[in-house]
């Protein structure tokens, strides 16, 4: 059957699923059968990518846009419309919904759907297909209602289901107006129909899905509807199932937590933004949030609760210089976290943190995916040090893979460092990597371990037979290696070897979780 419309995008790993590319080929009607959903990720070559989609012939090529591939996507357009100007492109997307008029991307397009497409999508490619000239060609129109929405569960082929990450909503939208971010231009929270979306995620379950990730903003808004969630899949955990879940810090109802308790350790993950820890910072960008309840819900769910805890911060916000971020990282680090995840401010587009680009002069990258280079009260070079600070948190508390090497670390940071700070001794020990390696990614394994030993032994002043017995622990759990590095065994004078076990545990859990749990 000859393809009229290819639907295609860059997922950033092969292991994330396009959500919203299926929500558009779900609500096709009777263009479905002849479209294509073509998926491809950053790794690949656009031009190769272009010469997938032409081979198909289509007479519409629909493009999901997003801030991590919006210059693959640049170049996918411009390869297009050079060597297939016949194809209408038509593009959709957070990327490309706002400050359209000025994106060279747009401008190439033929046609931009800006917000929701649901149905927007299919009623411009019945137009086109019909020979019609759509009216406008940026477009935008009323948000779906929800309910009328057919749904894209059954879109997750048994392959997305055995190796991918499965995206489900039960609500759009957030009511919170953070400045920062994308959610604050909503309109509402819409709620979809509760017993319908469950319906859904038993069909997915009885295909043999184990592994959901919610998009919800705020899954603990409506206590009723979330209460409602977890109780379903809390009846249905023998199945070995695991769920995450985007929380709002403040919000933690004794109902919800009544049920949080039930669930089998580590089958829960809430990851939970609290951005800034400064209570000036937080009004500044129109963030609100209760920092009494944020510890008490955090120190619950910490000794009550199984729930792998992520925790988020964001660096560079208007008017935060890097003393009070680090207090503020110290701060939710003392409510130990499973993992904290650090991110540099972004300068997403439409949004309204723009406003205070002259008071607090912010300077962003003009290129995706437009970090804050500079503030009035944060330098470059400040900056810079922050996202070293964390790709290797990343890869050293966050990976799991030196648990008993980071406790260490932990513990010398806290008490015999100069500032009895774990942001400052960690940050000693992202200066320290600085110098040993040229770049912050692509580490290999063992060079990163011997670092982490370095760093114990040469600053933190911890005994070597010490180092490499929690770093032989780790090197055997974490990292799953059969031959440990030899200048560790030589360090441990061999009191480990007899009694060092790879780990051959198997796990329900994704394995980074599983790691932290353990």
């Amino acid at each position: 059957m000859e393809t009229l419309v290819v639907l295609t995008t860059f997922n950033s790993r092969y292991i994330h699923a396009s959500f919203g590319l299926r929500y558009l080929y779900a609500n096709l009607a009777e263009l479905k059968p002849r479209t294509r959903l073509l998926e491809f990720t950053l790794q690949q070559n656009p031009m190769e990518v272009a010469e997938k989609i032409v081979a198909l012939n289509p007479r519409i090529v629909g493009i999901g846009v997003y801030i991590w591939n919006a210059v693959q996507s640049r170049e996918l357009v411009s390869i297009l419309k050079r060597i297939a100007p016949e194809i209408k492109i038509v593009l959709g997307g957070p990327e490309v919904s706002y400050e359209t008029e000025i994106q060279t991307i747009c401008q190439q397009a033929d046609y931009v759907i800006q917000g929701e497409s649901d149905f927007l999508f299919r009623e411009l490619c019945q137009k086109i297909l019909a020979g019609e000239q759509a009216p406008l060609k940026i477009i935008k129109g009323p948000l779906p209602d929800l309910n009328q929405l057919v749904l894209p569960y059954s879109e997750y082929t048994d392959e997305d289901l055995k190796h991918r990450v499965l995206y489900v909503e039960a609500s759009r939208g957030c009511p919170y107006k953070c400045e920062y971010c994308l959610s604050s231009l909503d309109e509402k929270v819409r709620n979809f129909e509760l017993s319908r979306f469950l319906k859904e995620m038993d069909a997915l379950i009885t295909r043999g899905a184990r592994q959901f990730k919610f998009v919800d903003r705020t899954f603990n808004l409506s206590p009723a509807i979330s209460t409602g969630i977890l109780q379903f899949f809390l009846e249905r955990m023998h199945l070995g199932l695991f769920l995450h879940f985007e929380m709002v810090p403040d919000r933690l109802p004794d109902g919800l937590k009544a049920l949080i308790e039930k669930f089998p350790f580590g089958s829960l993950q809430f990851e939970i933004g609290v951005q800034t820890w400064s209570v000036e910072t937080a009004a500044r960008v129109s963030r609100r949030q209760n920092y009494t309840k944020i510890e008490e819900n955090f120190k619950y769910l910490r000794s009550q609760t199984g729930v792998h805890l992520h925790a988020d911060l964001i660096a560079g916000l208007p008017g935060e210089p890097l003393e009070s971020f680090a207090k503020g990282f110290d701060a939710l680090a003392r409510l130990v976290p499973h993992e904290i995840q650090v991110g540099i401010l972004k300068r997403l587009r439409g949004t309204p943190i723009v406003r205070h680009d002259a008071e607090w002069a912010m300077v962003y990258d003009e290129n995706p995916p437009y970090r804050v280079l500079r503030t009035k009260v944060m330098s470059f070079e400040e900056l810079q040090s922050i996202a070293r600070f964390s790709k290797y948190l990343d890869l050293i508390a966050n990976s799991g893979n030196f648990k008993n090497a980071f406790k260490l670390i932990s513990e010398w940071a806290w008490k015999q460092h100069s500032r009895q700070s774990f942001f400052w001794g960690f940050y000693e020990l992202t200066e320290f990597m600085a110098v040993r390696h040229a770049q912050s990614f692509g580490i290999a394994l063992p060079a990163l371990v011997e670092s982490v030993f370095r760093f114990l032994v040469d600053r933190a002043g911890i005994a070597a037979v010490e180092a490499s017995e929690a770093l032989l622990q780790d090197y055997a759990f974490g990292a799953v290696r059969r031959d440990p590095p030899k200048f560790l065994l030589e360090a441990s004078g061999g009191s480990l070897v007899s009694g060092l076990v790879t780990s051959q545990s198997v796990s329900v859990l994704p394995a980074r979780q599983a790691r932290h749990l353990n």
